[in-house]
């Protein structure tokens, strides 16, 4: 049974749950629950009503009402999962999207995804089976006025691609810019340290271009692997932490930079602070510090150190170990020294 980051499962118990991971363990689908039944929810499916949940509340539901759907990992944390038997349907965003273009009826919010999708296609000749839509569409718990779209783009090289063509077009189409009171209330809510200024964390995700408006509607653009880009099985690699370090390197291939996690692979490493060994790759778990950085761009990070151990032994520096991520981050090297 495959699921892969960006699909949804709905379980026998009337839950919605979100895929997390490419990868798997034995016999249950690593998701995170998103949606609940609640006669007093705000989400209507079916005359059925539902309540989005937080990180929080999706724990304390679990632990109450369905402790089946929570294990123990490697790393000692709670991990949340559905067991094969508890899974009802996987919900696809291709699947999801082919249906809402040959039927978008007059919903304006589905209009906007068919609009999407048709600009893609023609600006960056992504064909159609390889995009979908995730969010709060997917189950068709979506609120028309106030839900933005999580717009799917599957192949890494693709979502670069889409990407890079929102960029060109913006602002001289129907995709627009984000306005800078957005950009001020998502920088009051992600950073909680002096890791970047507000003039800083502006600039970075300006030039990102993975968010963006169309008709008056948020939109992200999510990268999704190919079915043919995902390796490797869950549980072969394993970590062992050593402490904190701070390096500076050049970005070698920043192709996996949106990815989940975000990857950076790295080269001419000098070691600031922290054990000395050959790192070759930036991992962040953050949005913050996913795309942060592009091929050939020389840069400061700062977080915890892993050894990876598979068939060959890595050493990777992760960001974004914490929600808050505090002294944790990914600069440009330019705009560290410009900042100071």
């Amino acid at each position: 049974m495959r699921a892969r980051t960006r699909d949804f499962i709905y379980t026998t118990d009337d839950l919605f749950f979100a895929t997390t991971s490419y990868l798997h363990p034995e016999g249950k689908i690593l998701s995170f629950l998103r949606y609940i039944p609640d006669t007093n929810g705000e989400r209507s499916k079916n005359v059925q009503r539902y309540s989005k949940v937080d990180s929080k509340q999706a724990y304390e539901f679990l632990s109450t009402k369905h402790p089946e759907y929570l294990f123990d990992s490697d790393k000692d944390l709670k991990m949340m999962g559905v067991p094969f038997d508890k899974i009802k349907e996987i919900l696809r965003p291709e699947e999801r999207l082919k249906e809402i273009m040959d039927n978008p009826n007059n919903n304006e919010l589905l209009q906007k995804v068919v609009k999407l999708a048709d600009i893609f296609k023609d600006y960056a000749n992504i064909p159609f089976s390889k995009m979908g839509v995730s969010g709060s569409i997917l189950p068709g718990l979506y609120d028309p006025a106030v839900s933005d779209i999580d717009f799917v783009i599957y192949g890494l090289k693709n979502h670069k691609k889409a990407m890079d063509t929102f960029g060109k077009i913006k602002d001289k189409s129907d995709l627009k810019s984000i306005s800078d009171e957005y950009w001020a209330r998502l920088y009051e809510k992600r950073i909680k340290d002096s890791s970047l200024n507000y003039e800083e964390f502006q600039w970075y995700e300006k030039r990102k271009n993975n968010r963006g408006v169309i008709d008056g509607t948020l939109f992200d653009i999510l990268a999704t692997r190919d079915w043919n880009e995902i390796k490797g099985k869950y549980g072969e690699e394993k970590y062992e932490p050593l402490g904190t370090a701070k390096i500076e390197c050049k970005v070698r291939d920043a192709l996996g930079a949106f990815d989940n996690p975000a990857v950076y692979k790295v080269e001419d490493v000098n070691i600031l602070e922290g054990e000395s060994v050959p790192i070759t790759e930036i991992a962040s778990f953050t949005h913050t510090y996913s795309g942060q950085a592009k091929d050939g761009e020389e840069i400061i990070a700062k977080g915890k150190l892993e050894k990876v151990m598979d068939k060959d032994i890595k050493y990777r520096l992760v960001v974004g170990t914490t929600r808050e991520s505090i002294e944790e981050y990914i600069k440009l090297k330019e705009l560290q020294i410009l900042s100071r």
